[in-house]
């Protein structure tokens, strides 16, 4: 069975280190409903988080961390749901879900039947979110000179 995060990069790609990738979903019903949706997804082919090393789990949940951060700073959400479920693609990553309490499902989580018709207004374009993504990740992976 091919795995999809091996052969894909798994969405518009906002920023790639040679550990992992940083994706915003834009594709399908997920991206309409929740437009600040990203996923961490680790390069190398591995099914749990404990299959990484002490460095690179560090290095894993700091960059979801700073992700995390952004999404707060930049668009102010209701919630940010963390998620590594694996369950359908058995590949490590993490899912970064900026939630607002108008959105088509909250309070539940996003894989739940929806409770209305809606979609979220974002106090920030996309686009700037994902800057601010990239260049948080790069200043975090950054090594001292």
């Amino acid at each position: 069975m091919s795995c999809p995060l091996c052969t894909t990069d798994g969405g518009l790609v906002i920023a790639r280190t040679p550990k992992f990738r940083v994706v915003r979903v834009v594709d399908g019903e997920e991206a309409l409903q929740f437009p600040a949706f990203y996923r961490l997804i680790w390069n190398d082919h591995v099914a749990e988080f404990s299959d990484l090393s002490v460095t690179d789990r560090h290095a894993c949940m700091d960059a979801v961390t700073e992700i995390e951060r952004a999404l707060r700073s930049l668009l102010a959400p209701t919630k940010v749901n963390l998620a590594s479920l694996g369950n359908v693609v058995p590949h490590l990553h993490w899912h970064v879900i900026a939630r607002f309490d108008g959105d088509s499902h909250f309070p539940a989580p996003i894989w739940a039947a929806a409770r209305r018709e809606a979609a979220p207004v974002l106090a920030r374009p996309l686009q700037e979110v994902d800057a601010a993504i990239a260049y948080s990740l790069t200043s975090a992976t950054r090594t001292p000179d």
